[in-house]
C-alpha cells in the first residue's frame, strides 16, 4: 500500500481552492466615505410599511423558526396559483440556486449559461467541481441558439437569469419554451426570475407554467428586489415534486429566520407597494435612458433593460473606470464589471428620480470634458 503523503494543514479540494469569492456591490468610496448605493440593485423605495410593522412585532428570538415556512409557502402559492407542496423557501434565491446545481452536477459535469449572466453562476459550478460553460450572447443578452449549441453530453444544468443580470435583457415565453424544448429531459433548466416583479404586467416568460408541467424546470424568485427586503434574505423556488424534494434535502435546517418569514408574508400582502415600485422604476429608468441616449455622440449607450438597473456602455473618450471614479466623487457607488468581460460598462441601479438626474449630469459633464 502506498504511503500517504501528509500535508502540514488541511488541503481543500482543488476546485474549491480555485474559487474567487463573490464580490458584492460597493457602498463606500476608496477613502471610506458612505456612498449612495446604486451598485446592488436594491429597491430605492425601501420596503412596504407593513414589513416594518411585522418586523417590529413581538416574538421570541430564543425559538427556532418554522423549518418548512408553511405559512409563507401557502401565501406564495395563493398569489401565484401554485400548490405549496411544490414550493421551497431559502435564504435568498442564492441558496436554492446552489442546491439545484449541487443536486444535479458534480466533478466532470458542465453547467451552462449565457456569457453575461449573474456572477454567482460560475461559483455555483466551481463549488461542486463542475465546469462552467459560457454560451455566446447576442447584443449582450442570452441567445437560445447559442445556449443550445453549448450543451454537450456532460451538461447537467442550464441557468437562465430572466431578466438578465447585469444586462437587463429578457427572453419572452416563446424563446424560453424553445430553450426548454431543445434540452433533453435529464438536463435541468433553472429560470432565475429574481427581477420578475419589475416586469410589466403583460410580460411573462412562461417559466412558472413550464415548471408546473415538466419534471426538469425549476423557477427561482427572491424578495430582495421589488419587495425590498434584501436584508432579510428570503427566496423561493418551484418545480416538480422531485426537484423540490432535492432542494429540501440540501437547504439549511431552519434556513429562513422567523423575522424573514414574517417580513416576506407582510410584503406579499402589500402588492400595491410592488406595483408602485414597478411603476416608479419604469418611469425613472426610461428618463435616465433618454439622458444617456443624448450622450451617444460621446460614445455612451445603454442596453435595453426590463430590470431595475441599466448597463451603460462607454465606447468613447470617457472610460467606464473614469466614470465610476467621477460618480464616487459625487457620492454614488455603481458596479464596474471587468471580471465579467465588461470592462467598458457600468451597471447602474435605478434610484430615485433626483439621484438618477444627478448621475446623468455627472456623466454628461465627464463625457464632455473627455472630448
Amino acid at each position: 500500500m502506498a504511503k500517504r503523503i501528509m500535508a502540514d494543514r488541511p488541503t481543500p479540494k482543488a476546485w474549491i481552492d480555485a474559487i474567487h469569492p463573490y464580490v458584492p456591490g460597493k457602498a463606500k468610496s476608496a477613502d471610506g466615505r458612505e456612498l449612495v448605493k446604486l451598485s446592488a440593485n436594491e429597491n430605492p423605495l425601501g420596503c412596504s410599511p407593513t414589513v416594518i410593522d411585522a418586523l417590529a412585532a413581538a416574538h421570541s428570538p430564543a425559538l427556532y423558526p418554522d423549518p418548512d415556512a408553511k405559512e409563507l409557502r401557502a401565501a406564495i402559492g395563493a398569489l401565484h396559483g401554485i400548490d405549496p407542496a411544490r414550493i421551497v423557501c431559502g435564504t435568498g434565491s442564492g441558496e436554492l440556486l446552489h442546491g439545484a446545481v449541487q443536486a444535479f452536477a458534480g466533478t466532470g459535469d458542465e453547467v451552462a449559461f449565457s456569457r453575461y449572466s449573474f456572477s454567482l453562476y460560475p461559483l455555483l459550478a466551481h463549488k461542486v467541481g463542475a465546469e462552467p460553460v459560457l454560451a455566446e450572447a447576442r447584443e449582450y443578452g442570452a441567445d437560445v441558439d447559442a445556449l443550445l449549441a453549448a450543451v454537450t453530453e456532460r451538461t447537467r444544468v442550464v441557468l437562465l437569469d430572466n431578466p438578465n443580470n447585469p444586462v437587463g435583457s429578457w427572453l419572452d415565453a416563446g424563446e424560453v419554451a424553445r430553450l426548454h424544448a431543445g434540452l433533453s429531459p435529464d438536463i435541468l433548466l433553472v429560470v432565475d426570475q429574481a427581477y420578475a416583479e419589475y416586469l410589466a404586467p403583460d410580460l411573462d416568460d412562461g417559466g412558472l407554467a413550464l415548471a408546473a408541467a415538466h419534471n426538469n424546470v425549476l423557477v427561482t424568485r427572491t424578495f430582495s428586489k421589488a419587495y425590498g427586503i434584501a436584508g432579510e434574505r428570503v427566496g423561493w423556488a418551484t418545480g416538480a415534486p422531485a426537484l423540490v424534494d432535492m432542494l429540501n434535502r440540501l437547504r439549511g435546517a431552519f434556513n429562513v429566520t422567523s423575522g424573514g418569514q414574517r417580513a416576506a408574508l407582510a410584503a406579499l400582502e402589500d402588492q400595491a407597494f410592488v406595483r408602485r415600485s414597478r411603476q416608479a422604476n419604469s418611469a425613472v429608468r426610461a428618463r435616465f435612458a433618454d439622458r444617456i441616449a443624448m450622450l451617444g455622440n460621446h460614445g455612451l449607450s445603454i442596453v435595453p433593460s426590463e430590470a431595475n438597473f441599466l448597463l451603460v456602455l462607454f465606447e468613447g473618450a470617457l472610460t467606464a473606470e473614469a466614470a465610476m471614479g467621477a460618480l464616487a466623487e459625487a457620492g454614488y457607488a455603481v458596479r464596474h464589471l471587468p471580471g465579467q468581460d465588461l470592462p467598458h460598462a457600468l451597471r447602474i441601479t435605478i434610484g430615485t428620480e433626483a439621484q438618477m438626474d444627478e448621475v446623468a449630469a455627472v456623466l454628461r459633464r465627464e463625457a464632455e470634458a473627455a472630448g
